[in-house]
Order: structure tokens, then sequence, then C-alpha cells
């Protein structure tokens, strides 16, 4: 097991080489681990959606006093443990943190594979796990095995329905043709959406010209592209992860793949992406996108000032929101009681940056599934439990 990276965010003085962060008395803490990966192919997504949130919930919370317990207000420490995009060293992590370091609460890990892989381990020490990064079409089943496991994402089949229904909507009105090529990274994530995607894609009245998986941590996808392109699509669809989102769009503007519809999964919602892409991400579709409010231009505000990052337009604001969510759950308990904790969880509605929100079923009542790129901010198109969304506009070259 590698080493613990421990860190405190307190207003104490700060300690040798932990820039900003302070030690203080056991007794006047809350110990909270993070698992997730600091290395290794997952890293650069957790980098954008994972620890930055953490991060700034335990700033906010600390700089108001701590959590507001029947014990009196205690301050939050959070310990890290890098897994290194590794399921095995996630439940590694995971067992020891409950088993042998006895913290606090547990938050989740990063990645559907790995949440799925730690279910057990959650459900075996008694703490809820209220998964973000993770969207699975087993949510019945799991939930009904792990009583202490909540999802806050959707299903896959919703994630792939709204995707595939916003490009039946678009040939529909004679915008784009029927031609679809499809690729998926061969995760959890990704071969489920794959699986669920191909009878949905023939019920729209597609025809699937291109279908290709490609090894999580390929580098090289011109091959991918290539074929892609010599299928010629109307439209192109990737259930990708973050390192692939971005080369395989990389690739696109190099062969020139130039479809009225270009889909790719997580990391389109990264301000990175823009920044790389400028005005080729323009009119992108990728999965998540967020609702514009003052909330939310708040909390990206607030986000950026406290962890120097910018939070991404999908899974950032959502982990922002379990967060809230958890908060308002140990202080309605008033302790760090687990099983208090998780009936809280299925008894109570709480309200968040993105509105109130429900959990009582142990899944989210309501989620972004589709947005996109338009002048400059990336808009929802679709999901479940909303009203409003944006139009959808057509791909016009890169």
């Amino acid at each position: 097991m590698q080493k613990r990276v421990l860190l405190t965010f307190t207003a104490a003085a700060a300690v040798a080489g932990l820039l900003g962060l302070g030690a203080a008395n056991a007794q006047d803490t809350v110990k909270i681990s993070v698992v997730g990966p600091r290395t290794g192919v997952m890293a650069s997504g957790a980098a954008v959606t994972h620890w930055p949130g953490f991060k700034l919930w335990a700033h906010e919370i600390n700089a108001r006093g701590g959590l507001k317990l029947k014990a009196g207000q205690k301050k939050v420490e959070l310990i890290e443990y890098d897994d290194r995009s590794m399921p095995g060293e996630t439940i590694k992590a995971v067992e020891r943190l409950a088993a042998q370091d006895k913290v606090d609460f547990i938050m989740p890990v990063y990645g559907t594979g790995y949440n799925l892989a730690v279910a057990p381990i959650f459900a075996k020490y008694g703490y809820p796990q209220v998964t973000q990064a993770a969207v699975t079409d087993q949510i019945d089943a799991l939930t009904k095995r792990y009583p202490t496991l909540f999802f806050v994402q959707g299903s896959t089949t919703s994630f792939a329905t709204s995707a595939i229904n916003v490009l039946k909507n678009l040939k529909d009105e004679g915008k784009i043709g029927n031609r679809v090529a499809v690729v998926n990274v061969a995760d959890a994530f990704g071969i489920e959406l794959a699986n669920a995607g191909r009878p949905l894609f023939k019920q729209a009245g597609f025809e699937i010209v291109y279908d290709k998986s490609y090894p999580l941590g390929t580098q090289d996808y011109a091959p991918v592209i290539k074929a892609a392109k010599a299928a010629n699509p109307d439209a192109f669809v990737a259930w990708s992860y973050p390192p692939d989102t971005f080369g395989l769009l990389e690739q696109a503007k190099i062969e020139g793949l130039n479809v009225k519809a270009y889909y790719s999964a997580v990391a389109v919602a990264f301000p990175a992406f823009l920044g790389k892409y400028g005005k080729a991400a323009e009119n992108v579709l990728g999965a998540g996108g967020i609702q514009d409010s003052p909330a939310i231009r708040d909390y990206y505000k607030r986000h950026k000032e406290v962890t120097g990052v910018d939070a991404d337009y999908w899974g950032s604001p959502i982990y922002y929101s379990f967060l809230q969510v958890l908060q308002q759950a140990f202080e309605g308990v008033g302790s760090m009681d687990r099983k208090a904790i998780t009936a809280y969880l299925k008894k109570n509605k709480f309200k968040t940056i993105i509105g109130e929100i429900d959990i009582r079923n142990q899944r989210l009542d309501k989620y972004w599934t589709v947005g996109q790129w338009q002048d400059g901010f990336f808009h929802a198109v679709a999901g479940v439990g909303f009203s409003e969304y944006k139009p959808v506009k057509l791909k016009t070259g890169w």
C-alpha cells in the first residue's frame, strides 16, 4: 500500500510540506477519507472532478468553524489515498481505512468500475456510499443488495437513451442522416454504454456503420478515427473517458471527420476541453451539461478561488451537491453515526446548488445527461427531471 497523504484543512499553522494545511487536535476533528487516482490513466479526470470538490467542501466547512454536531463543532481532516488508477489498490485502500484506520467517513471513489468494486466493503462496515462518478444499469440490483449504496448519477441506459434521442430528434427533423459510427473504451463504463446503445440505435432508426472498442489507456486513435471516417457516418458517438475523449477529437480534427453531430462522453464538460480546442469545441455534444444560474456561477467562482482550478460542467457541481447533502445529513443526525446517516439520507430531501434533490430511493431524482458547448458554456440539452434545456445545434466543422 502506498504511503498515505494526510491533508488537514484547518485554520491552524501550516505543517511543513503541506502548504496552507494545519494540524488540529484529533478530538476537534472528523476524519474523512478520499480515495482516487492521483496517478495512472484515470488521474487526469479525477484532477478536475474528484479531488478539487472535496478540497472546496472541507475548506468551506472549516472556514465556518467545522461541522455542527451534538458534541460541538468539528473541523474536517481529509485523508487521501492514491489508488493509482488500479481497482485492486482502491479495494485495499478502502478496506484499510475501514478496518485499520477506522475513519469517521469514507467518501465515494472515482470511476464506475471502482465504485462497484468497493461497494461490498462500504456495506460490510456500514459506511454510506454516495457514488457520484458511477453510471450503471445495475442500480436496482445493487441498491437492493447494499442498503448503504446511493447513486447520484443515472443509469447507463438513461445516458445512452438521452444521447441517442438527441440524435434521433436531429434525424427526424431532417438535419442529419441515419448512419452512425460508435466507439467505446473497454472499461465497465464504456462497455455498458455500448451494450445499452446498440439496440437503442436500432430502435431509433439508425444504422451503426462502424462499431469499435479500444483499450483503456490507448495512445494512438488514428486507426479508430480513420476507420470511422471511411464508414461515411452522419454522426459520431464515443462512449469515452477523459484521455480518449481528448485523443479522439484531436484525431478527428486531423482526419477531417466532418460529421454534423459529434458526441463524446466524459471530459467534454471539462473547461480544458474548451481551452484546448476553442472554436473546434463549439457544438460538440457530451455527457453531462449544466443549467446556468446565479448559484452555479457563484459556485464556479468559489471553486476557482479555493482550488485554483476550474470546475467542470457536469461532475463538479454534482460532486458539490452531494457533499452538501452529506453535510446536511451529518448535521441533521448530529454525529458521524453511519447507520443514522444512512437512515437520514433515506428519509429526507436536500437543498443544493442544483436545487432540491431526493435520494430517498438510493438514487438521484434528477440529473443532466447530455450537454453541448455553445458560446463558451456547456449547456444541458437533455436530462431527467428538469423542465428546460437548451436547443441542440449542428456541428459545422472544425
